[in-house]
């Protein structure tokens, strides 16, 4: 229900600002522009810019030689979400790496970590490229966390961020940090600057990066981005879901220039150059600041800090090259791990018990809150893991088989969650049990069953809708192959 109005919200305020402007187009700058660093001075220093050489050129080989392999392994795909009660595939195809038993959720679809290399964890890769590929993503994800906590540090130290009360603490943590010093042995600072490290470091410490594949050559439609005539999206204007608050997201770019940037118009055109991909972003729902359009070349690093990810927005506008990008983040998991998932299960299952005689299983508690409780429990094992990991978790089979095992697991709780569903049912039809009890009770059983057959029916209607889609895209790859085929023989 939150979501939904959250949706509504948005579409109104997006449907008020086109209104607004008409046929209008705000103003955006580009760095060609004389006022551009001025403007991201003022109005967007939190986004900071690494370009390509400031970045170790043995990092460099190392990502974008996992970014080809994963392509080479066919282990980028397009995601089905769901907005405003609607279906659609992504036009950019993705794969989420990350800590073991994490997953990540945007748009209704949750995502499972391909495990990186982890202590504790014995993870089986399909073959030693995809263990490689996940090595220099973890090591790609440390470089990164560096790079943000002397940024954190720098905005700190130029008094840009509000929180004026742990100011100085942040500041000296993240010098602390950035140089692997030992904190303060001050017994009376010790709790307050122990207190900011946990702050700092749950807002830099990224648990998993959701990468990023398009080839805007072989789309048949990019949306076009509608407030400032900013040219193609592969990515809408939005803020990144289910982050810790205030966290810092840090992104790796690299697009493969080659051939199709020599074939961009000559002519110079206002605004952005169309060949080269830019981040876009803007003052959320503000049509007085101009937005920014950064171009994005081969290697080139940004990061989002503080509360950037909330008070702006942020596109992906296409340039004419594949690009790929890495996109580092730091997770809100409170709900999105292994863990979480299986304390639930065990909470539901405690109202479970076995006759030690008969092998007969019973409910110790027919309380209504307790009823509640199991069958919500069960609705979200069956909808936010195990739908949702069957329904498109299994493609990272291509990569590794880690996630079977905990799978199987929550299959096992979920076949016992039905049993006790259907012994709700056996005690109901006892004539025994207090009649408003009863009724109360079932009201409210029955509310959640109507809920978990109301999902049911759309996970299905989801799945005939992603197989009608992976055959038009066939029917769309065949076309493609033959205008380019067509274009080819043209200039023979």
């Amino acid at each position: 229900m939150k979501r939904r109005a959250g949706e509504r919200e948005k579409s109104m305020k997006k449907k008020k600002l086109l209104e607004e402007l008409g046929k209008d187009r705000l103003p955006y700058m580009t760095p060609v522009d004389a006022d551009f660093h001025q403007l991201w001075k003022s109005r967007y220093s939190k986004l900071i810019f690494r370009k390509s050489d400031t970045v170790p050129e043995e990092l460099h080989q190392m990502v974008q030689e996992a970014f080809l392999t994963l392509r080479e392994h066919d282990c980028f795909f397009q995601d089905l979400v769901r907005i405003k009660g609607k279906d659609f595939v992504t036009p950019v195809s993705r794969i989420l790496i990350g800590n073991p038993g994490y997953t990540y959720k945007y748009l209704n679809t949750r995502l499972f970590t391909v495990p990186w290399p982890t202590v504790g964890y014995d993870i089986k890769y399909c073959s030693p490229q995809i263990h490689d590929v996940c090595k220099a993503l973890i090591r790609l994800n440390d470089y990164l966390h560096i790079e943000a906590v002397k940024a954190l540090q720098n905005l700190v130290e130029t008094k840009e961020i509000n929180d004026t009360t742990v100011i100085d603490g942040e500041q000296n943590f993240a010098t602390s940090l950035a140089e692997k010093e030992s904190i303060s042995k001050d017994e009376s600072s010790c709790c307050v600057q122990a207190d900011n490290y946990i702050s700092l470091k749950n807002r830099t410490s990224y648990n998993m990066t959701l990468l990023n594949y398009m080839d805007p050559l072989q789309m048949l439609y990019l949306k076009q981005e509608p407030y400032f005539g900013m040219g193609d999206m592969a990515v809408s204007w939005h803020h990144d879901e289910n982050l810790v608050e205030r966290s810092t997201v840090a992104v790796y770019s690299y697009s493969c220039e080659g051939s199709a940037m020599a074939e961009s118009d000559e002519e110079i055109l206002k605004g952005r150059d169309p060949a080269v991909w830019h981040v876009g972003l803007k003052v959320a729902w503000d049509i007085e600041t101009p937005g920014l359009a950064m171009p994005l070349h081969q290697g080139d690093c940004y990061l989002m800090l503080d509360d950037l990810n909330m008070t702006h927005q942020h596109c992906v506008l296409a340039g004419f090259s594949p690009r790929f990008s890495s996109t580092h983040r730091v997770a809100d998991c409170s709900r999105g791990t292994l863990e979480y998932i299986f304390g639930q299960c065990e909470l539901a299952l405690q109202n479970l018990q076995t006759d030690l005689d008969s092998v007969a299983l019973s409910l110790k508690s027919l309380e209504t809150a307790v009823i509640k409780q199991v069958e919500e429990i069960h609705n979200e094992v069956e909808f936010e893991w195990l739908r949702q990991f069957w329904f498109q978790g299994k493609r990272y089979l291509k990569c590794t088989d880690w996630w079977l095992k905990p799978i199987a697991k929550l299959e096992e709780f979920w076949r016992k969650m039905e049993i006790m569903t259907s012994l709700v049912l056996s005690e109901f039809r006892k004539e025994e049990r207090i009649e408003e009890q009863r009724a109360k009770t079932i009201r409210c059983f029955l509310l959640v069953l109507t809920e978990r057959q109301r999902l049911r029916k759309e996970w299905t209607a989801r799945a005939l809708r992603m197989e009608r889609h992976y055959f038009s895209l066939l029917i769309g790859l065949d076309i493609i192959k033959a205008v380019q085929e067509t274009a080819t023989n043209s200039r023979l």
